[in-house]
C-alpha cells in the first residue's frame, strides 16, 4: 500500500497538552545498526504480552477511581462506539501493512495515555496505584514504539508513518476527562488482544 507520510523518526509525536512535541533527536533516513538491539524481538513480543496481560485491570482500576456514574453506568458512559481509534484488519496485509498498522495503533496509545495520566493526576492525585499503573503502561508503550520504529526501519527502511492522534482532552470540564479516559481504556481492552494476535506471528528473526 501507499502510506502517506510524516517524519517518525525526526517527528515521532505524542500529544501532550493538546500539542504535538519532539521526542526523538534530528535525523535523516534509517540508522538501522545504531537504532536496533540484539533482542529486540525478544523483547517487542514481551512488551505485547505485558500490555495485553495488564490491560483489563488496568480499565478496572480506572473505572473504580473514578466513582459513580461511572461504575453503575460503564456500558453507557464508557461505549467507544463513535471515538476514534486506529483501525486495522489482518485480513490481505503484508507483514510490513501490519507492523506500520501496529505503529500507529501503539503511538495512538501512547498519546491517549499522555493525556489520561495529565488528568487523573489533577483530578485523582491520591490515586497512587491508578498512576503507577498508567505511568508503568505508558513506559512500556514507549518502549515498544522505539522498538517498532526500529524495526520498520530495519526491515523495510520505513522511516515515516502518517499517525492520527486522538484529541486532547485539556480544557474539558471533570467529567468529560474522566469519560474520554474511560473511552480511550475501554477500546483499548477490546483491540489489544487482537492486536497481540495480530503481531506477536510477525515478531521472530527472520
Amino acid at each position: 500500500g501507499v502510506f502517506p507520510f510524516v517524519a517518525l523518526l525526526l517527528l515521532q509525536r505524542r500529544l501532550v497538552a493538546g500539542r504535538a512535541l519532539l521526542v526523538n533527536g534530528p535525523g535523516v533516513g534509517c540508522p538501522i545498526n545504531s537504532l536496533c538491539r540484539s533482542n529486540v524481538y525478544e523483547q517487542t513480543r514481551k512488551q505485547v504480552a505485558l500490555l495485553n496481560a495488564t490491560a483489563q485491570d488496568l480499565f478496572n482500576l480506572y473505572l473504580k477511581c473514578q466513582g459513580e456514574p461511572f461504575s453503575s453506568e460503564t456500558d453507557k458512559l464508557c461505549n467507544p462506539n463513535g471515538f476514534y481509534f486506529p483501525d486495522f484488519h489482518e485480513d490481505r496485509m503484508s507483514e510490513k501493512e501490519v507492523m506500520v498498522a501496529m505503529y500507529k495503533l501503539f503511538a495512538f496509545l501512547n498519546a491517549s495515555l499522555g493525556n489520561i495520566t495529565r488528568d487523573q493526576e489533577e483530578l485523582n492525585p491520591t490515586a497512587k496505584e491508578l498512576l503507577d499503573r498508567l505511568h508503568n503502561t505508558t513506559k512500556t508503550t514507549r518502549g515498544l514504539i522505539s522498538n517498532l520504529t526500529c524495526l520498520l526501519c530495519k526491515n523495510y527502511n520505513i522511516f515515516q508513518v502518517d499517525v492520527r492522534y486522538g484529541l486532547s482532552s485539556k480544557g474539558k470540564s471533570a467529567f468529560k476527562k474522566k469519560q474520554q479516559g474511560c473511552q480511550v481504556l475501554r477500546k483499548y481492552v477490546q483491540v489489544i488482544s487482537h492486536a497481540a494476535r495480530i503481531l506477536l506471528p510477525h515478531l521472530s528473526p527472520a
